[in-house]
C-alpha cells in the first residue's frame, strides 16, 4: 500500500514538473514599430512616438514611444502570460535587469529584416537588436545565476514582428533592391535572414520562438491613400496584400524546415493576416466603426509621426482600427493579442 502511495506521489511529482516546464519565464521581443515599446525614444532617428496625441489612452496618459494610443499587442500578450502588463524598452535607462527578467523589448521602429531597411530612417538594425539580447544574457546571469538564467533564456517565449517596413519604406520607397531583387527574390532574401536569425538566438538558448507573418499592408490607410487610379483610393492595394500573403507562405515553408533540423525547438506562426482582414472586411463585428483611415490627423490617410501633432484626432480611438495611416489602435492591438494568445500561443500556456 505505501509502495503504491509511493508510486502516485512519483507520478504527481513527475505530472507538477512537466506542467511548470511549460510556464513562460519571460517575454522577449525583436521587430518594428509594431512590437516598439520606446526604443528608438533613445536613438538618433526622425521616427519616434514620444509625443502628444500618442499614448493618450495609455496608463497616465504617457507618451511612450509606442506607436499607438495605448498599449501594443506584445503588452497584452505578456500580460497574458502573468508578467509585466508592458513589455519595457531595453535602451530605456529608468527601467534595471530586474525589470527585464520578465519582459524585455530590443525592438525598433522603421527596422526590418533587411538591414538597408533600417538604414532608411536610422533604426535599430536586426544584427544591432541581436548584439543587445546577448549583452541582456550577460546582464541576466549576473542578476540570476548561471542556472536560472540559462532556464529563463530556454523557457521564454520570443517574439519576432516584422517584416512590412522592408517593402513599403524600402523595396517600394527608395532605389536599391527593386533594382537587385525581383519581388519574389526579395522574400527568399528576407526569409534567408530570418532563418539564420532563428539559428543565431536558438544557439543562444532560444526555444520558444513566434515568427509574426506579415497583414494585409495594401490595406493600411497610408497605402488606400496612395492607391492608383484615384477613383480607387479607398481601395486596397491587392498587389501588396499578395505580395504579403506570398512572404507568409514562405514563413511557414521555413518553419517547417526549421522543426524538422531542431526537433528540441517549438517554433509557431502566428497568422495575423487572416485575422486582420476579417476585422477589415466586418469591423462592426469586432465593435469598430472606422477602418479606413486612422484616429489620428486631420485626414487619417497620411498622418504618421510627427504629423500627428494636428489638433482634428478623434475624440474616440476604440471606435478605430488604426490608430494612424499605418499602426493600430489600442483596441486592435487587444483583439490581435487575443487571438494570437488563444490560438498560435496557446501551447506556451
Amino acid at each position: 500500500m505505501q509502495q503504491r502511495c509511493l508510486g502516485v506521489l512519483c507520478l504527481l511529482h513527475l505530472l507538477l514538473l512537466r506542467s511548470c516546464a511549460g510556464k513562460v519565464p519571460v517575454i522577449i521581443v525583436f521587430g518594428d514599430s509594431t512590437v516598439d515599446s520606446g526604443n528608438n525614444n533613445f536613438i538618433n532617428t526622425v521616427v519616434k512616438s514620444n509625443y502628444a496625441p500618442y499614448g493618450r489612452d495609455f496608463d497616465g496618459g504617457k507618451a511612450t514611444g509606442r506607436f499607438s494610443n495605448g498599449r501594443l499587442a506584445t503588452d497584452f500578450i505578456s500580460q497574458a502570460f502573468n508578467l509585466s502588463p508592458t513589455v519595457p524598452p531595453y535602451l530605456d535607462p529608468s527601467y534595471a535587469i530586474k525589470d527585464f527578467a520578465h519582459a524585455v523589448c530590443f525592438a525598433s521602429a522603421a527596422s526590418g529584416y533587411d538591414y538597408a531597411t533600417s538604414n532608411v530612417a536610422s533604426a535599430i538594425p536586426l544584427w544591432k537588436q541581436l548584439e543587445y539580447f546577448k549583452d541582456y544574457i550577460g546582464k541576466l546571469r549576473s542578476y540570476q545565476g548561471e542556472a536560472k538564467a540559462t532556464e529563463t533564456i530556454r523557457e521564454g517565449l520570443y517574439i519576432i514582428s516584422m517584416g512590412t517596413n522592408d517593402f513599403l519604406e524600402n523595396y517600394y520607397a527608395v532605389p536599391g533592391r527593386s533594382s537587385t531583387f525581383t519581388v519574389d527574390e526579395y522574400q527568399n532574401f528576407l526569409i534567408g535572414i530570418a532563418g539564420r536569425f532563428v539559428e543565431e538566438i536558438y544557439a543562444l538558448g532560444a526555444r520558444k520562438i513566434d515568427l509574426t507573418g506579415l497583414p494585409p499592408m495594401g490595406c493600411l490607410p497610408l497605402e488606400r491613400s496612395i492607391n492608383f487610379p484615384p477613383s480607387l483610393s479607398d481601395e486596397c492595394k491587392q498587389d501588396y496584400n499578395r505580395v504579403a500573403r506570398d512572404f507568409n507562405s514562405k514563413l511557414n515553408i521555413l518553419m517547417d524546415k526549421l522543426d524538422k533540423e531542431k526537433p528540441d525547438i517549438s517554433l509557431v506562426y502566428s497568422n495575423i493576416y487572416d485575422f486582420f482582414d476579417a476585422v477589415l472586411k466586418s469591423p462592426s463585428s469586432y465593435g469598430f466603426e472606422v477602418a479606413e483611415v486612422g484616429c489620428c490627423g486631420a485626414s487619417g490617410r497620411l498622418e504618421m509621426g510627427y504629423f500627428c501633432k494636428f489638433p482634428l484626432t478623434c475624440k474616440d480611438a476604440s471606435k478605430y482600427v488604426f490608430w494612424d495611416s499605418m499602426h493600430p489602435t489600442q483596441k486592435m492591438n487587444k483583439l490581435i493579442a487575443d487571438y494570437i494568445v488563444n490560438t498560435t500561443l496557446a501551447r506556451f500556456m
